[in-house]
This record gives structure tokens, C-alpha cells and sequence, in this order.
């Protein structure tokens, strides 16, 4: 903590704000910041390694782009220099974001502590405004340089996927590691099939990601930004519902939201969240301690949503 505290420090200085509080450092180190002119920030100490600087300019050029076009995320801050992403002393990266108020959706392994109403009501908007963020990405020209790790058939069900190779997970067992198999075998035949052109989608609408302010949604950390089928942000915010009791309406929910602009079905969105599911099994490996207990909890969530969508729609 020491260490981060310090490099925020350093990192605030370039924007000539003051580090609040830690928020979160789980991918990247994320603290509040106050700015010098009363307003608030978000300072994002990037996780060295993960994307490379262009990828992270990238993604800022995006968010910037859509909120110049009202769409409720994260706009970037330029520094006193001009500049929207830094290098401190360590190598690492920073950039800031201007704060966007409200509390998440919920937390995305606890159960939902909301009355179905609610929750209806709030996928309902969430699709709405998922639907609004993929138009406004539509009407934009990307810069040549635009670069972001890629959600397509390679990146989700490839031999290298970009979170890693899930069917091979040592946690899972010999039947699990089957369902797995046969879960990336469909996923890669019904994958190919897609007619949606990729695109810039945020890729990661969990439930942190998802704040609240009364009626009125934003989205935010799109660090997992990526090129990729758009119903994937779909299947993405209902992956961690399908064992809600209140799924199915808060499924119909958000496709009656995103539907009212944009074609989707629920076959689409719940193919994704297998897909999310399955990626989510290989974000574990390289970043959980072999004995964390959400290596399992994940592998079994993905072979329950396998056996599930596969008897559906196989």
C-alpha cells in the first residue's frame, strides 16, 4: 500500500490533484483523486504488462469520443501538459477520468440484495444504455492506430485465447474438463456463424462496473476493452445472474432494453454469457492463488451454464 500511495502520489501530481483513497487494486490500482478545481477523479495506476501503452491511448481516444457524444462513461483527463496517459518513475502508466457518481449494480458473487422490480427496471435501462453505447461507436471513424486486444472467435475460443485456455484449467476435473471441450467445440461452430462485424465493446459490464445514481446508469473501467462481437456486453452483464431466482426477468429485461434500438435475441445473449463463462475459467489461472476457492466456483458456474445452453440450443 505504501508503495502504490507513493506512486499515486507521483502519478497526481501530473494533474496537480491529491490522492483520496484506494479503490481498487485488483487489474489496475484505482484511486479517488481531488482536483484543483473542486471536482473528483478516478487515477488509474495501470498493471504493468497487461496493455500496451497504444492500447491504453486507444481506449481513452474511445471513452473520450463517447462522452463527447453523451454516452455515460468515464471522459479522460488531459494533464497541465496536455497529456491523457504518463509514465512514472517506475515505467508504470497512469491516466485519469472524471468521477461519475452512484453505487454499483451489485457485487458479482453475492446475490442480488434488490426487489425484482428494481432489478427489472434497472437491466431494462442497462440494455438501453448498452444499445446507446454501440450506436454511438458505430457512427465513429477508429484512428489506424486504434488497437485493442480482440473478443473474436480467436480471442474467446481460439488455441491462445486472450484470458488463457480454459478447457485446460488443472482445477477442473476429467468430466468438467469435457464439458469445457465441448462447450469451446460449440462455441467455436456457433461463433463462426455470427454475421455482427466486430467492433469496439467494453467487454466487462459486471456489476462493479455498472453504477447507480437513482434511475440513471454509467459504465465504467473499460480496461478489458476490446474488438468483439456486440451482444458480447450482454451475455458479459448476465453471466454472474443465471443462478438468480429473478434470471429470467432480468434477462427479458435487458434484451427488451437493447432491443428497442438493436437487434438481439436471447439465444445471442446467452450464448455470450457461456462465452464470458468460459474466459472467465482462464482469467483465474494466472492471476488466483492455486487455492483460492473461485478456480472451482467458476469452473463448476461455467459447466452448469454449458450443460444448460447446450441442451437448449445445440
Amino acid at each position: 500500500m505504501t508503495d502504490l500511495a507513493a506512486l499515486a502520489s507521483e502519478a497526481a501530481a501530473h494533474w496537480r490533484g491529491t490522492p483520496l483513497r484506494l479503490i481498487n487494486a485488483r487489474e489496475n490500482a484505482v484511486f479517488e483523486m481531488a482536483l484543483p478545481d473542486g471536482g473528483r477523479a478516478a487515477l488509474r495506476l495501470h498493471r504493468m504488462g497487461y496493455q500496451s501503452d497504444a492500447a491504453i491511448r486507444s481506449e481513452l481516444w474511445w471513452t473520450a469520443a463517447l462522452a463527447a457524444q453523451g454516452v455515460p462513461v468515464p471522459e479522460p483527463l488531459a494533464t497541465a501538459n496536455g497529456d491523457l496517459l504518463v509514465r512514472l518513475g517506475t515505467g508504470r502508466m497512469a491516466s485519469a477520468v472524471r468521477w461519475l457518481s452512484g453505487e454499483p449494480l451489485g457485487v458479482s458473487l453475492q446475490p442480488f440484495d434488490l426487489p425484482t422490480d428494481r432489478l427489472v427496471r434497472l437491466h431494462h435501462a442497462l440494455g438501453q444504455m448498452l444499445a446507446r453505447l454501440h450506436d454511438a461507436t458505430d457512427a465513429l471513424v477508429l484512428p489506424d492506430d486504434f488497437i485493442r486486444p480482440r473478443w473474436d472467435v480467436p480471442g474467446l475460443v481460439g488455441e491462445a485465447p486472450f484470458w488463457g485456455r480454459f478447457w485446460d484449467h488443472p482445477a477442473a476435473d476429467a468430466a468438467q474438463r469435457q464439458t469445457l471441450l465441448a462447450a469451446r467445440d460449440f462455441l467455436t461452430t456457433w461463433l463462426s456463424r455470427q454475421t455482427d462485424t466486430p467492433g469496439p465493446i467494453h467487454a466487462d459490464v459486471l456489476r462493479e462496473n455498472v453504477l447507480v445514481d437513482g434511475d440513471r446508469l454509467s459504465l465504467i473501467d473499460f480496461d478489458d476493452s476490446g474488438i468483439g462481437f456486440r451482444h458480447h456486453d450482454l451475455g458479459t452483464a448476465l453471466i454472474y445472474s443465471v443462478c438468480e431466482p429473478a434470471y429470467p426477468a432480468i434477462r427479458d429485461a435487458l434484451l427488451a432494453g437493447y432491443a428497442q434500438t438493436r437487434l438481439a435475441t436471447v439465444e445471442a445473449i446467452e450464448l455470450f454469457a457461456l462465452a464470458r463463462a468460459c474466459a472467465s475459467v482462464g482469467w483465474t489461472m494466472p492471476r488466483l492463488a492455486a487455492d483460492d476457492p473461485i478456480h472451482r466456483s467458476h469452473i463448476a458456474r461455467a459447466v452448469m451454464w454449458a450443460d444448460v445452453v447446450m441442451r437448449r440450443y445445440m
